[in-house]
């Protein structure tokens, strides 16, 4: 007989002190990662084997609390950290930590002010630090990389610099991404390659569980800018690569009974297959796919152009070396630019330097990067998977974290751009106090995982730096935080913790064996 489930309600402060008792636990974990003297964490994956890590993102994943109503609490503080990571791709442990200390604040002035004072405090005081933040930051120059780079990596300058060389050596249009090394070496290998702005049509196409990737090596492409309604039309390429064991990458429009097909049989492990949807629309979109046929050696199949869907010819297929698809994006590395790709790109560059109009001038500046952007793959190696994992971990953080900062440029570190918004903003009224106070909480856990007592510095700008335990200008010593991480860790933190304390009613399932009823 099955198990018959019924719901168990909690409220008030019985629901909300369980709740937060998850929260807390939840952040003792991750927090203390936190910073360049954060300790490890050591995880029992699912069979039973260790895993060391430092990243926040991770350990967070990794716990479920045996009480339901904690469980749910650690799992809405878990949103917050993948939110982050999904818009900076990096700062896990900082929104964690921001989440629980905004609510172990607002907790302490329940009884003073109503829930939406609180929220309504909470947010306008985010706005201002946002602001703050903004005000304060600088735009990355080439020698923050080293620093921004190293500080992600845990302090390993050597690993920092690899990371740092691969960003430079892209340029502002390239890509730096990460692979397991089949050697025991760390190195940077370079590539041509494009990111494509779409990810997988389908969760089941993914063949990298671990990475929630679709990963295809050496792989086919195909390209059509008209819709794909029945199976029978792509029939001839699929008994193509089935019979010589390749793969392939279809970009276009699959209707779904079609996408099902195809979906079903790289499950029964029939087909090796990648389906990602075509780009933007109308104009853009064709010159998206024709980017993407001149770099792959494909051509379009557009019925519009007199194509005949029921008839793909093989020799319409291009190749390409590789292709990793996530649910956002695409990249896709291709063989060396041929003198037709390197004539359009001169081409571009000429275009580029006449007074265009903005929107053309955007467009082009679209297409150099399409054509010309090379990937660099950040190849790490090591001397076992344990430690392998730890340092994939850490090389993925600080790519992230370059990344972030390039795009918006950086703030002081250690806490301490947090720290200065605190002193620096004024409140209006004694719920925005909530926030103010919560932000100091990086600061402190960092000095605290050093094994420092906090001292404020009389100084904006200035911290103490915790390898040499010395007060210092963050900035100038290569102290430093991304924007966009900071600011989304922020965010984030505080929607979560708006949302937890609007709660006052918990639900859970409780599982009765009806064998013995």
């Amino acid at each position: 007989m099955s198990d018959l489930i019924v719901k168990n309600l909690s409220f008030g402060n019985e629901a909300k002190d369980q709740v937060f008792k998850g929260i807390e636990k939840l952040t003792k974990a991750v927090s203390s990662t936190l910073g360049a003297s954060g300790k490890c964490v050591i995880m029992e994956d699912s069979n039973g084997n260790p895993i060391i890590t430092k990243d926040g993102v991770t350990v967070a994943d990794s716990i479920v609390l045996r009480n339901p109503i904690e469980n749910m609490g650690a799992t809405l503080l878990k949103e917050a950290a993948r939110k982050t990571v999904r818009e900076a791709g990096d700062g896990t442990t900082t929104a964690t930590l921001l989440a629980y200390a905004i609510l172990e604040e607002a907790y302490k002035l329940e009884d003073k002010f109503s829930i939406r004072e609180i929220k309504d405090g909470i947010n306008n005081a985010v706005k201002k630090v946002i602001d703050y933040l903004k005000d304060i930051s600088v735009p990355v120059k080439d020698n923050m990389i080293d620093q921004i780079a190293t500080i992600s990596t845990n302090n390993d300058k050597e690993l920092g610099k690899l990371i740092a060389d691969a960003f430079r050596s892209v340029g502002e249009t390239g890509i730096v991404m990460m692979e397991p090394s089949t050697l025991g070496a760390t190195e940077v290998e370079m590539v041509e390659g494009v990111e494509y702005e779409k990810g997988y049509a389908h969760a089941n196409l993914i063949n990298n569980k671990e990475k929630n990737t679709v990963e295809l090596d050496n792989t086919l492409v195909l390209i059509m800018d008209s819709r794909v309604d029945s199976i029978r039309q792509i029939q001839p390429v699929l008994e193509y690569i089935i019979k010589g064991n390749k793969s392939l990458l279809i970009i276009g429009e699959i209707d779904t009974p079609v996408l099902s097909a195809l979906v079903m049989n790289k499950m029964k492990g029939n087909i090796k297959v990648n389906v990602i949807d075509p780009p933007a629309y109308g104009l853009r979109r064709r010159e998206i796919l024709n980017d993407l046929a001149l770099l792959t050696k494909s051509t379009i199949i557009n019925e519009d152009l007199g194509d005949d869907l029921n008839s793909i010819q093989i020799d319409y297929l291009g190749s390409c070396k590789k292709v990793s698809s996530t649910k956002d994006k695409t990249i896709i590395q291709v063989n060396e630019a041929d003198d037709e790709i390197k004539e359009i790109i001169e081409k571009i560059k000429e275009d580029l330097k006449k007074k265009n109009k903005a929107h053309i001038t955007i467009g082009l500046e679209r297409r150099l990067a399409r054509l010309s952007a090379k990937v660099a793959i950040v190849k790490v190696g090591a001397n076992s998977d344990i430690e392998l994992k730890e340092k994939q971990d850490r090389v993925e953080d600080a790519i992230c974290a370059t990344k972030a900062a390039i795009k918006e440029g950086i703030v002081p570190g250690g806490g301490i751009a947090l720290l200065n918004a605190a002193v620096s903003i004024k409140e209006d009224n004694e719920s925005e106090k909530i926030l103010t106070r919560a932000i100091l909480a990086p600061f402190k856990i960092i000095l605290e995982n050093a094994g420092l007592t906090p001292v404020v510095p009389k100084k904006d700008g200035e911290g103490i730096d915790v390898v040499t335990g010395n007060m210092v200008n963050m900035v100038k010593s290569g102290i430093i935080d991304p924007l966009l991480v900071t600011k989304s860790a922020l965010i984030n933190a505080a929607s979560v913790a708006s949302t937890i304390l609007s709660t006052d009613c918990v639900i859970n399932n409780i599982r009765i064996d009806e064998s013995t009823r």
